[in-house]
């Protein structure tokens, strides 16, 4: 590259990442984790310095097999998973050989931070990133350091995680909006074998739908959380009168102690995230469509999106972060979301018929996009066809609106 440097802080590299939170470090550490003999390249993470650019400490979920690479960091794993009807109907699966697992962020980053630490080409920078101009081959990355100096970076690939300030246009927009305590109780009233995935023995809001989450990690203890899919989020006073009716008329909890708060919002939405913004720069993470519009899950995907793009870095490729979830998938959800939007189906009806009729592994498989067209169908035919096919029809000739501002996701 040619360009001169022209601050007082002024470092190359060969790749820059920008944010370091899942996306963020998942990549760095699938590139500095390359094979012997295979390229790998200096990096550099740019993570914001402590205050409101960084995220809190927050709860990621996912599923996999046994033995998954991040296991020493879990916090809790469940071989069992349940959801309750608005009538109290429980309904239990097991989804092996799947597990489903809780990683909490600060695990995470001790855990990949330490896997990092030492390892040769790879610098870590506490900066805010102001501007990143895409030099053709190439990109500059400006910002200021946690000491109140100039950073100017040059790198041949950039990508970034940072949050959207705005969602890009969509047809349907609605948020997973929750806010969840770490409860530890007098008694032991939570089964730690089972962790319930929706519980709809809440109040249903005017709009939307909502329900209980619950994540025991012993009898004694849990993440209890009130989640709502909706167009806008609470406010405090809503959030704590959601979550102590749930805690105490729903469960049946007396006495117990709030030991953590969590709180977050997921956007849930059809636009189309742009996963490229210029010749050198890249998004990442739920900026670069990772989140599965229908649930709001993403871990999972971020690590596909990571495995991939050093993937093609190695074998020489242009590093292009590609699709995580198949088109397919996307179809079927901006249905899913224009249908809930506009109340033709009931959600909570509409996901407990799901875990009522489909095995939980074939589910589970389905919302990671890994199941076949045959499987599809007969999935599909336990949704409430008619509305179903009415949204599907009505969806292309809708028009795309700006998106709302972007809430910072958490999940």
């Amino acid at each position: 590259m040619s360009e001169s440097r022209d601050s007082r802080d002024s470092r190359d590299s060969e790749i820059a990442v920008i944010g370091a939170g899942a996306a963020g470090l998942s990549l760095a550490h699938r590139l500095c984790a390359a094979p012997p003999g295979r390229p790998r390249p200096t990096v550099t993470i740019i993570d914001a310095p402590p205050g409101p650019a960084r995220p809190p400490e927050r709860t990621w979920c996912f599923w996999e097999r046994p033995d998954g690479e991040y296991d020493a960091a879990v916090s809790g794993v469940w071989d069992a998973l349940r959801v309750r009807g608005p009538d109290g109907e429980s309904l239990v699966g097991r989804p092996a050989p799947l597990r489903y697992k809780m990683l909490r962020s600060t695990a995470f980053e001790a855990l990949v931070g330490a896997r990092l630490h030492g390892q040769p080409g790879l610098r870590r920078i506490e900066a805010t990133v102001a501007e990143i101009q895409d030099l053709g081959r190439g990109a500059r990355v400006r910002g200021t350091t946690a000491g109140g100096e100039e950073l100017t970076l040059r790198a041949r690939w950039v990508f970034d995680s940072r949050p959207l300030p705005e969602l890009p246009p969509s047809r349907t927009a609605l948020l997973q909006h929750f806010r969840g305590w770490f409860i530890r109780a007098a008694r032991p009233v939570f089964d730690p074998r089972v962790a319930d995935l929706m519980d709809f023995r809440t109040p249903r809001p005017a709009h939307g739908l909502s329900f209980g989450y619950i994540l025991p990690t012993s009898p004694y203890e849990a993440l209890v959380e009130y989640t709502e899919f909706s167009a806008a989020a609470l406010d405090d006073q809503g959030y704590e009168r959601a979550l102590r009716h749930y805690a105490v008329d729903v469960l049946g909890l007396d006495r117990f102690e709030v030991t953590g708060v969590e709180q977050g919002a997921i956007p849930m939405t059809d636009a189309r995230f742009p996963r490229r913004v210029g010749s050198s720069v890249f998004r990442i993470g739920t900026a670069g469509g990772a989140t599965r519009p229908s649930t709001g899950y993403t871990f999972a995907a971020v690590q596909r999106q990571a495995r991939a793009v050093a993937e093609a870095y190695r074998r020489g490729r242009t590093p292009l972060p590609p699709p995580v979830h198949p088109a397919r998938s996307l179809a079927m959800d901006a249905v899913l979301l224009r249908a809930l939007d506009t109340g033709r189906v009931d959600g909570a009806e509409f996901f407990t018929g799901l875990f009522r009729g489909v095995p939980m592994e074939r589910l589970l498989r389905f919302l990671d996009g890994g199941t076949r067209w045959s499987e599809d169908l007969t999935i599909g035919l336990r949704t409430p066809v008619r509305p179903m096919l009415r949204t599907a029809v009505e969806l292309p000739w809708l028009r795309r609106r700006p998106g709302p501002p972007h809430h910072r996701a958490t999940a």
